[in-house]
């Protein structure tokens, strides 16, 4: 689309700006010039300062002089596909599990740990790979988490026994858990403010297309069995080609960052200030930017300036509130859940564990849902057990399998383009609301199609659906707190949703075989119960953030 080619989307973020640059570039001379020399007291008590003259130009401010161009496209392009092979690691396994059934004597309880088993392993990585993040920088920890996605991935797909395959899958979740959280970081830190939000969005869009390129690639590869490859006991068949491929993206995509610079506003926090001041140079100079760059001396924040005489000051100010990190992360937790946060905060937790056990409880079991439909007909609840091992007719999903799970991918896509356009028009309390309902009505509805037709159009539908509630979840999370405490917000509702993603394919393979109406019933309720409670939540739309 033409709207969204480079140049076009050079042009437009550089004509909104250049009204505010102009403004800008005055605020800079009137109050963002800072003495550096030694500083003396007269005797009123009044700071005089003497010499060599810098100026001092806040982040924000420096990001806007390098403008918009080249470097940020191919940022985006870069961060993509990092967010594009996590997405391919997270939902791979959904794939595999009709063909993998007899190779790794699965039933329908390992199923579930081993759509569970890379969340928990996200659960883990978040919190390592995050704490690197901070000491030894965002470029190097996101490298090393793509690596270990990779390896932890290409490992799983020579392991001949359960056991093993589900520690590779551990560890390949320990390195998504630390790459998510660390590329969206990172890529921001790159981003002025005045772009920042259409910018994230559309890093976002990615993981739908990791989620298509998934799907597809299963298709492509999964039914062709003449791709297996067999020496003794050793076995390398179809499925485990496809888990090998999906190890691509990351390795690639964490080479790929070799190239790529340290993050300017991490180097600056450490106080290598001239370090950071290379690196917009250098993005100023890929963006051909006509905007001059004229940088001396560089800073955080405005109360950097006002309150700093020099580098060296500015820089023990960072160190002094390093070590105090630890305290306010326990008091931003509490102020969460203290008198003015409370109610917001439970409800979002509740929303975030209904959507994520919702979605992922029933989205990661549909290729083999699917799978059962193929070979013995009816509705996603037959009769049939899934745990025949024995029987090679399920052992060899057909064609249809995997041509349905792509359909039920690619249907994130109306969903996340009718999101972006009416989301300042409906607003994001309707949108979730209605999301999550209507999402539990189609899953309701499903306990009561006979035909495989039927299951397809209700599976699509409910992707569609769904991805609307995760972008609206999206946004209010960042609407609904402040400042200082939207991180450690962020962190404990990502923690509520992956415990919910984690009970929810668990408690799915306990129960699909036996009692497959209760697990239905139960993302059906929970979905509808999270879009109900939504209602509750503050207004955000048209109102300033803090």
């Amino acid at each position: 689309m033409e709207g969204w080619s480079g140049k076009t989307l050079t042009e437009d973020f550089q004509s909104d700006e250049e009204e505010e640059l102009s403004m800008m570039d005055t605020d800079v001379d009137e109050k963002s010039s800072l003495l550096s020399g030694h500083e003396s007291y007269n005797e009123s008590g009044t700071r005089k300062v003497s010499g060599e003259r810098r100026k001092a130009v806040i982040y924000e401010e420096a990001l806007h002089m390098c403008g918009f161009g080249k470097f940020h496209i191919f940022l985006l392009f870069m961060c993509g596909w990092a967010v594009s092979s996590d997405a391919i690691e997270v939902l791979s396994v959904s794939f595999l599990l009709p063909a993998a059934t007899c190779d790794l004597s699965l039933s329908s309880d390992d199923k579930g740990w081993l759509n569970a088993v890379v969340f928990l392993g996200m659960m883990v990585g978040g919190y390592f790979w995050g704490s690197l993040a901070d000491k030894w920088g965002r470029r190097n920890i996101l490298i090393w988490s793509l690596l270990v996605n990779g390896i932890g991935n290409l490992g799983s797909s020579v392991s001949q026994v359960f056991w093993l395959f589900l520690i590779c899958r551990f560890f390949s979740g320990v390195g998504v858990g630390g790459s998510m959280p660390v590329v969206f970081t990172y890529y921001t830190e790159f981003q002025h403010k005045s772009r920042r939000g259409a910018m994230i969005s559309l890093l976002a869009t990615f993981w739908m297309t990791g989620n298509i390129v998934a799907a597809g690639l299963a298709w492509i590869v999964i039914p062709r069995e003449y791709l297996s490859f067999y020496s003794g006991d050793f076995i390398f068949n179809s499925w485990r080609v496809f888990v090998a491929l999906c190890t691509l993206p990351s390795l690639t995509a964490g080479a790929m960052f070799v190239l790529m610079p340290e993050s300017p506003k991490y180097l600056l926090q450490k106080g290598k200030e001239q370090d950071a001041i290379a690196v917009l140079k250098q993005v100023h100079s890929v963006n051909k930017s006509s905007k001059p760059f004229q940088l001396e001396f560089l800073v955080l924040s405005e109360e950097d300036i006002e309150g700093c005489s020099n580098l060296k000051i500015c820089e023990s100010g960072f160190y002094q509130k390093l070590k105090s990190t630890s305290s306010q992360l326990i008091q931003s937790t509490l102020r969460l859940f203290g008198l003015s946060l409370r109610r917001t905060t439970i409800t979002l937790l509740l929303i975030n564990f209904s959507l994520a056990f919702g979605y992922y409880g029933l989205f990661l079991w549909f290729p083999e849902l699917f799978n059962r439909i193929d070979k013995y007909g009816g509705s996603f609840c037959d009769s049939k057990s899934g745990n025949s091992t024995d029987n090679n007719t399920i052992c060899q999903p057909g064609n249809n399998v995997y041509i349905d799970s792509f359909l039920t991918s690619i249907s994130n896509l109306p969903g996340n383009i009718l999101s972006i356009f009416i989301v300042e028009r409906v607003g994001r309390k309707p949108l979730l609301a209605s999301s999550m309902v209507l999402s539990g009505l189609s899953v309701f509805f499903l306990w009561f199609v006979k035909e495989r037709w039927q299951s397809v159009l209700m599976s699509c539908l409910f992707g569609a659906i769904s991805v609307v509630g995760f972008n609206m979840l999206d946004v209010l999370q960042t609407e609904l707190f402040p400042t200082e405490v939207r991180s450690t917000s962020f962190g404990v509702q990502t923690a509520a949703l992956r415990v919910g993603a984690i009970l929810g394919n668990v408690i799915f393979g306990l129960l699909v075989d036996t009692y497959c109406a209760v697990p239905m019933f139960l993302v059906a309720g929970l979905l509808a119960f999270g879009g109900l409670a939504s209602l509750i939540l503050p207004k955000t739309t048209g109102i300033d953030i803090h």
